[in-house]
């Protein structure tokens, strides 16, 4: 499994490896600055010299990797007999033999071409039953829990304050009780804003680097309904894994990637904007890494 630096990116390669449930390692990826360019040819450029040597005989079965710049890297394996695995647009698609790409990234149709909603991620049914026996004492806080999941800018740090304790409110106002989550790009300053806006009801704030456990398992295991900021790819992805109706909370300065994400999620039942809640509607959970899983038994890419 090819490790991209950033966490989210590295995380739908290694969820795809952990789904299959076979040995994997997982190898570290460290850019050059030759990794800004479009390298459409198989090569390791793009790495720095000590991630190069990582490069080297004998070669695994299965390669999968995630994001544009590893692209190269993949193709530069498969010339050695490595079957491929890739997440996220790479051009051009050829020279891959599955590429798994979000319905609203546009994926061309080709025969190695898997559309998927939102993202491969490391979510899964077992993990979220697990989380929801460790954390059996949210069962105690007043229906219906609403799980609230914050981010921030897209680009940046720092949701305003005022957006924050703005959005907390609105949850507030049709919660039993709120577990929420802030994330780095909240910042400490919409992070207390938040937790004000939610003295209203009862309550859990996770603070972002905050001492314990993280209780995001255990929050979206238990929510009767999610509330999610539509900035974050991952995290809308993710609780998709869930069986609770999920709300789109928009934050104004996503762009067009993120928007047509949710526009997805939409057409396919999926989520619902904030604004509708909180009349509830079903929807089935959706395994999307699993289903990925099944697709490289299918296509014979693993033995």
């Amino acid at each position: 499994m090819l490790a991209d630096p950033r966490a989210g990116t590295a995380a739908q390669a290694l969820g795809i490896a952990e789904r299959l449930e076979l040995p994997f390692r997982t190898l570290a990826l460290d850019w050059s600055t030759l990794a800004r360019l479009p390298l459409p040819l198989p090569s390791l450029a793009g790495l720095a010299p000590g991630a190069r040597a990582g490069f080297a005989p004998p070669w695994p079965q299965l390669a999968i990797s995630a994001g544009r710049r590893s692209a190269p890297v993949a193709r530069w394996l498969a010339g050695r007999g490595v079957r491929t695995v890739h997440c996220m647009r790479a051009w051009p698609a050829g020279g891959l033999d599955l590429l798994v790409i979000g319905r609203h990234d546009r994926p061309p149709e080709a025969p190695n071409v898997l559309p998927i909603l939102g993202a491969a991620h490391r979510i899964s049914p077992a993990r979220l039953a697990d989380a929801r026996a460790e954390w059996a004492a949210l069962a105690a806080l007043p229906p219906p829990r609403i799980a609230l999941l914050v981010g921030g800018p897209v680009r940046g740090e720092g949701m305003a304050p005022a957006a924050a304790a703005a959005l907390g409110a609105r949850v507030a106002g049709f919660a039993g009780s709120v577990l929420a989550t802030a994330s780095r790009r909240t910042g400490s300053a919409a992070t207390e804003a938040l937790a004000w806006a939610l003295d209203a009801v009862p309550h859990r704030l996770h603070r972002w680097g905050g001492e314990g456990a993280n209780p995001l398992l255990g929050f979206m295991a238990w929510a009767d309904a999610l509330v999610v900021t539509g900035d974050s790819v991952s995290m809308l992805s993710e609780v998709l894994v869930t069986a609770a109706p999920i709300f789109i909370a928009p934050t104004g300065d996503e762009g067009r990637r993120h928007r047509a994400l949710h526009e997805s999620l939409y057409a396919a039942g999926q989520a619902r904007p904030l604004d509708r809640a909180p009349a509830p509607f079903a929807r089935a959970p959706l395994d999307e890494t699993a289903r990925i899983a099944g697709e490289i038994r299918a296509r014979g890419l693993v033995a």
